[in-house]
């Protein structure tokens, strides 16, 4: 092989392998772009929260009107209704927001008032621990550069996981209280 023919070759094998790549390049931006960007413009107090785990979809809503729509990573457990501590699934049912941590191990977290009352007495019929913990929360402290990549995979231990930016929105358009329906 003369030299300018194994100069084409390996241009060829190196065109080859960057368009592959670039074709990936580009299908993960878009499944990432698939999302509306947020604005850093504070939004309305939201006075629910609507969680839709099929559609991986939070909304915010004021007066029965979508403030905003986030799409977020959930549990790893699968999309089922949780049904005990462990199982990685986020439950399904009506809560409020009962409080905040803004020293979280994940960028903040607002806590989700489950188990209700029914719930823990359910579970212990079953005899089993229907869990807690279950928070809204951004990406895991230190990892925020991930951004909306997170959200390629469900990977929370039964949380709603959005990106670090639209979790500061949410902390300061949430109060506490706030109801939050979370179904299938």
């Amino acid at each position: 092989m003369t030299p300018s023919q194994r100069s084409h070759t390996n241009a060829t094998r190196t065109y080859g392998l960057a368009i592959p790549a670039l074709v990936f390049a580009l299908a993960i931006l878009t499944i990432l772009g698939i999302t509306r960007s947020h604005s850093s413009t504070p939004l309305p107090v939201a006075d629910t929260i609507v969680v839709i785990k099929h559609a991986h979809t939070l909304t915010l809503f004021r007066n029965g009107r979508a403030i905003t729509q986030y799409t977020v990573a959930l549990g790893r457990g699968g999309l089922g209704p949780k049904e005990n501590a462990g199982d990685n699934k986020v439950p399904e049912g009506n809560y409020r927001i009962v409080g905040r941590n803004s020293h979280s191990a994940y960028y903040r977290a607002l806590h989700v008032g489950y188990p209700t009352p029914s719930q823990i007495a359910a579970a212990r019929a079953h005899g089993v621990d229907p869990g807690g913990d279950i928070m809204i929360h951004g990406i895991r402290n230190g990892l925020g550069w991930l951004g909306p990549a997170h959200r390629l995979i469900d990977w929370t231990k039964g949380c709603i996981a959005i990106t670090d930016s639209e979790m500061d929105q949410i902390w300061t358009a949430v109060p506490d209280g706030t109801p939050i329906e979370i179904r299938l």
